[in-house]
């Protein structure tokens, strides 16, 4: 079926930040003698669209289509709108919203002036047998009730103009006035197959607070998402301002920046609601979707703010579970929560950096943020239609912006290899944990340009450096990181190239495999030569996370890592037993700590109070992980629902849970960590062959364990030092088992 091609809308005036322009509905009558066995619908927009068949609304989600740049691609959603048709007359009505094709609050990121910037228009085909309808002049378009909407900002909606009618046949529409052609934009049509966000939980205050006619509901967690909202007793034109965010200073001012905390002046997070009048009323705001663990409603009356004024609804893309985790230290659980919940909450469409202010796609997000996302969740399709859009954005030279989607913002600032990353990160992970070599033929050619990118930004001392470095290093802000950033760009970018050649030998391309393997020598040449202290082992920066990069990547050879690892534990121990890293550090150093013996430090030092620690952060009060470790006096903490710091989760899953799984090779190896404090621990995954699930419990110095795998994975049960598996006979067996499902009996020994 072909595509639509032309493209309507309700004219080229632009929702502006001084000027408001009202969302437009897009409206056209057919007749049917017979309904037919099919029709297919499709439609493509430049920003958002909800789509109405007879009154129904039959949108596949939230914010649909999809977050893209107009000018790479226009993602298509198609209907089979036949059930829903009548014998005789029946009504299509389209709602636009601007989406990022129109976001002027989003300065930061230069969507306010990029290129694609339009006014909301669509494209529409339906195709009934031999009678087809495409977006066209007859269509009909007539403001609607939302007076503006930014996707980041928020929405203004005057209930006095709604009208249900003109969603259905019967309406008589002679008074709108005719659709206009507007230019199409520049993208490419391509079918949507990501899947949609929808709703994934619901939420009731927990407390009301008012003051001076202010009231403030504060919700039990930090999430993202819209609400219900539920009025009584109105007045026509009465005027409701609701404002949204994540925590309020004592004072009662917002702990946001400044800038975020006026509407008025530059597109805070805020809705505005204008009454119809009646004994009740309700709405849900569409084209935007917020950020916040409280919210605070000006122009309501003392009866009228109730506790069911407001419900939460939290968002978020759709996607099943894959794995689970949960032990008996209710803090370990609650950090686990704490991490969930930020993937999720910044899961709209993409991988966003933080659902209340940004709302960007990051690569470093994205890159960071992988692997425990697919451990946990399915967001395989999402994850390949955002690589689609990054290798569109993908410049001639192979350069790559620090966002995607974006303009023509962040090719040269705001990036770097820790950041590019994202290119080789998503295809691995998910041939690493579903098998699937497709993404990685998809996404060959852009990992090549942008390896050859790489080679070209070699320094004459042989090293990387370029771009931003371990960001938001604990207790220092978002800049001020301590590994220097040739140390932790030439790192990332060995690694880089050590993940490349593993797929392209995986897609049986061996000369792109010989140039990153060739690439991945030169660049360890000279971090060998130039970054690391042989006589003592340590590596430039001499911090945790400098020490633990050069050995999670491979920068120490393997008969230097003991002492390597020594030193890290030296330099743990001179820094106070605290972690002292930004996010590009945490990645790995906990990681590191288990693989040498020392599951129960990393443990500590993830769940301790002390600051920083995450368990610092959950005694703060936090329930999603934060941007920043930072002590609130400072009043400097940029986000509190950020998802980069998240792999915890998977070191939860990997190291107490000893779940480790590499799919292309049908290969699980299973190596739990009994750490003190923790009396059980129960994780699973979902494999491509079947469940994985591990279960371990102690008694006294004993454990159960128990462990059930598919019969066709391959691999071995390892215990940690100190225990062995008992042996009915001896007493004493070994501490390594071909791996079988089963209970097993360990015994530790001193």
């Amino acid at each position: 079926m072909e595509y639509p091609i032309k493209f309507i809308g309700a004219g080229l005036n632009m929702n502006d930040i001084d000027k408001s322009v009202a969302a437009p509905y897009l409206r056209r009558t057919f007749e049917i003698s017979d309904i037919p066995a099919t029709a297919q619908l499709e439609i493509a927009v430049s920003g958002f669209y909800e789509l109405f068949i007879n009154g129904k609304n039959i949108t596949n989600g939230y914010l649909a289509p999809f977050v893209s740049n107009p000018d790479h691609f226009l993602y298509v959603d198609t209907y089979d709108i036949s059930r829903y048709l009548l014998k005789g007359k029946n009504a299509i009505c389209i709602l636009l919203g601007n989406g990022i094709a129109n976001a002027p609050s989003a300065v930061e990121s230069k969507l306010h002036i990029a290129r694609f910037r339009m006014a909301p228009a669509m494209a529409l085909r339906l195709e009934m047998g031999e009678q087809i309808i495409e977006s066209d002049e007859i269509f009909k378009t007539s403001p609607s009730a939302i007076l503006s909407d930014d996707y980041r900002a928020g929405v203004v909606y005057d209930a006095r103009c709604r009208n249900d009618a003109v969603l259905l046949p019967e309406f008589d529409d002679s008074g709108w006035r005719s659709a206009s052609v507007v230019p199409a934009p520049r993208g490419d049509f391509v079918p949507n197959r990501a899947n949609p966000i929808s709703e994934r939980g619901r939420m009731q205050p927990v407390s009301i607070k008012e003051k001076d006619g202010v009231y403030t509901y504060n919700f039990p967690k930090n999430s993202s998402g819209i609400y219900k909202l539920n009025l009584k007793n109105t007045v026509a034109g009465q005027k409701i301002t609701l404002s949204f965010f994540e925590n309020l200073w004592p004072n009662g001012l917002s702990g946001e920046n400044k800038q975020y905390e006026t509407p008025d002046l530059d597109f805070g997070q805020t809705d505005i609601y204008i009454c119809k009048g009646g004994a009740s009323e309700e709405w849900i705001p569409s084209f935007t979707y917020h950020g916040f663990e409280y919210v605070k409603v000006k122009g309501i009356t003392e009866e009228q703010a109730t506790a069911d004024l407001l419900t939460y609804i939290e968002l978020s893309t759709q996607m099943n579970d894959r794995g689970k985790f949960n032990c008996s230290d209710e803090r370990a659980n609650k950090i686990f929560a704490m991490a969930l919940n930020s993937a999720l909450s910044n899961f709209q469409h993409i991988l966003t950096d933080c659902p209340h202010r940004e709302k960007n796609g990051w690569t470093a997000d994205a890159a960071l943020s992988a692997e425990h996302t697919l451990l946990f969740l399915e967001p395989e399709n999402n994850f390949r239609q955002w690589m689609q859009m990054l290798r569109r954005a993908q410049a001639d030279d192979g350069r790559l912006p620090g966002i995607i989607p974006t303009g023509d913002h962040t090719y040269d600032c705001l990036n770097g290899p820790a950041w590019d990353r994202a290119v080789i990160l998503i295809p691995y992970y998910i041939w690493k944990y579903r098998n699937d070599t497709k993404i990685i033929e998809e996404n060959s050619h852009a990992i090549i340009r942008y390896l050859d990118y790489l080679s070209n930004k070699i320094r004459n001392d042989g090293l990387i450096c370029y771009g931003l470095g371990d960001w938001s290093h604990v207790g220092r802000g978002a800049w001020r990181y301590k590994a220097p950033l040739e140390m932790t760009d030439t790192a990332v970018s060995v690694d880089m190239c050590e993940k490349a050649v593993r797929m392209f030998k995986a897609i049986n391309k061996p000369i792109q495999s010989d140039f990153a393997s060739a690439l991945k020598e030169q660049l360890k040449g000279a971090a060998r030569e130039r970054l690391l202290d042989l006589n003592t082992m340590t590596a430039l920066g001499n911090c945790q996370t400098s020490q633990a990069m050069a050995i999670a990547y491979n920068i120490f050879e393997p008969g230097e890592e003991s002492t390597a690892f020594s030193r890290l534990l030296q330099i743990i121990q001179r820094d106070g037993g605290v972690m002292d890293v930004g996010v590009h550090g945490a990645r790995v150093l906990f990681h590191v700590l288990a693989a040498f013996g020392y599951a129960d430090l990393a443990y500590k030092m993830i769940t301790q109070p002390k600051f920083p620690s995450f368990g610092w952060l959950l005694d703060m009060g936090a329930t999603a992980l934060w941007e920043n470790f930072m002590k609130p006096e400072t009043k400097w903490v940029d986000s509190r629902n950020h998802q980069f710091w998240g792999d915890v989760s998977h070191w939860f899953h990997r190291w107490l849970a000893g779940i480790d799984y590499f799919a292309p090779e049908k290969r699980l190896n299973i190596a739990p960590q009994f750490v003190d404090g923790i009396d059980f621990a129960d994780g699973s995954f979902k494999a491509n062959e079947g469940e994985i699930r591990v279960f371990w419990k102690k008694a006294e110095e004993n454990v159960r364990l128990e462990v059930s795998a598919p019969e066709t994975l391959s691999g071995f049960i390892r215990l940690p030092i100190n225990y062995t598996f008992k042996d009915e006979e001896l007493g004493i067996g070994s501490s390594v088992k071909k791996l079988e499902s089963g209970i097993y009996d360990v015994i530790k020994y001193k």
